[in-house]
């Protein structure tokens, strides 16, 4: 069974690192926002290890019409451990402090190659593929918190 509960940023790079980005400097995983105002970050645990981690933060897109709105970043999962649904009980979990909060928009910049898994957990492309140096193709997803339509 999987367990989900919110840790700090710390515990996010190892696994941000280990499946995002094997290339670079552990340093590239540590973002600006991990510790800013209102961010948070949760991990999935199976058998006491952290399988699966994301982060999400305070964070405008300004093609969505909501004031509010909060960006998932540096969403990685152990390969051994995917298709066990920890992914989406990361986002549900954030789903519900982003919504309590008052939040209706969730987005994120999201690889092409798995856009396929963000759309089966609820998010919807917005606009064009676009490079994002030095990782690759991109898109923004989006997602309701409050299933209401944009």
């Amino acid at each position: 069974m999987i367990e989900v509960r919110r840790i700090n940023p710390e515990m996010t790079y190892p696994l941000r690192h280990s499946v995002l980005r094997p290339y670079q400097q552990v340093e590239d995983c540590m973002y600006d926002t991990d510790h800013q105002d209102g961010a948070f970050h949760v991990g999935a645990f199976y058998q006491e290890q952290l399988i699966s981690v994301a982060s999400f933060c305070i964070e405008r897109n300004p093609d969505f019409p909501a004031e509010e709105q909060y960006r998932l970043r540096g969403m990685a999962t152990l390969p051994l451990f995917r298709k066990l649904g920890a992914g989406r009980e990361i986002v549900t979990y954030a789903e519900k402090i982003i919504a309590e909060i008052g939040t209706r928009i969730l987005w994120c910049k999201a690889r092409t190659t798995v856009q396929d898994y963000y759309t089966k957990i609820g998010f919807y492309p917005h606009g064009e593929v676009f490079d994002y140096p030095p990782i690759g193709p991109h898109i923004i997803m989006f997602k309701n918190t409050k299933k209401n339509r944009l």
